[in-house]
């Protein structure tokens, strides 16, 4: 239960080490609570927590080498923390960590992109979103503070792709994965963009070629979805492009959501 104003953010950093530099950067300016990094490419123990600390914030990595990981990062105690799916096997992707902070249950996830439609990779996508629905519904209440944020690499809606024409049909905006991530949101959860913001226009990830952020090309594939709860405390959300645009950055820039408290 919030019993304060709190801030959460999401961002996909495209490796926590290359980037580094700019997400002290972005913290230090910004100051959420919360923040869940996705697509941080390093195993744990080479994840740069001192460097997170001296700024005061504590931090909890799925980490994994080369590919994938998430880490959650929060200027108060994190709780409760649990690594992947419960029937994840032995060296699973990264994609899941969930932990509570100021008693919301902070679900960050980094979706698999699927490379192209009907794929193995496609299909692996398809099935991990299947996954997730069945996790929330055996963990949680749609009347508890569950928010699930990060990279879904899913476009929900045409006002979310820059053209749609374009991209009907292919990855990150087919119907399979729409369809799959509306189920995802129909366990009870609301857009918390959309809850303020109604227009197209609105992207969180630009191509890094053609000159996609200049002419914002990009699509909106990154989230935060909350409960119904978190819904009616909703005091805005918003795209930061500024670090879009700055030097040697990600391919995504961050996603912040805050919250009134009760």
């Amino acid at each position: 239960m919030i019993r304060a104003d709190v801030k959460i953010a999401t961002w996909n950093v495209n490796s926590v080490l290359a980037r580094l530099p700019l997400v002290l950067r972005w913290l230090e300016a910004a100051r959420p609570d919360v923040l869940c990094l996705q697509e941080v490419k390093c195993a744990n123990d080479r994840f740069p927590a001192a460097a997170f600390e001296e700024l005061g914030y504590a931090s909890e990595v799925n980490g994994q080498p080369t590919y994938n990981g998430v880490a959650t990062l929060a200027r108060h105690e994190i709780e409760d923390v649990r690594c992947g799916f419960p029937d994840d096997e032995e060296g699973a992707h990264a994609r899941l960590l969930t932990a509570t902070v100021k008693g919301v249950r902070v679900v960050n996830v980094y979706v698999p992109n699927g490379q192209s439609v009907g794929t193995d990779k496609y299909r692996f996508k398809l099935a991990w979103l299947e996954r997730l629905r069945e996790f929330l519904d055996d963990e949680f209440f749609t009347d508890d503070d569950v928010l699930l944020c990060g990279d879904f690499n899913v476009a929900p809606e045409e006002r979310d792709v820059h053209d749609p024409a374009l991209w009907r049909g292919r990855i990150l905006f087919s119907k399979p994965e729409r369809a799959a991530i509306e189920v995802v949101k129909e366990w009870g959860f609301t857009d918390a963009f959309r809850l303020h913001h109604a227009e197209g226009g609105n992207f969180s990830w630009w191509d890094y070629r053609a000159g996609s952020f200049p002419r914002n090309a990009g699509l909106r594939i990154d989230h935060i979805w909350v409960s119904e709860p978190l819904a009616a405390r909703s005091k805005d959300t918003w795209i930061d492009k500024g670090p879009r645009g700055w030097e040697r950055p990600s391919d995504h820039t961050p996603v912040v959501a805050e919250f009134t408290k009760v």
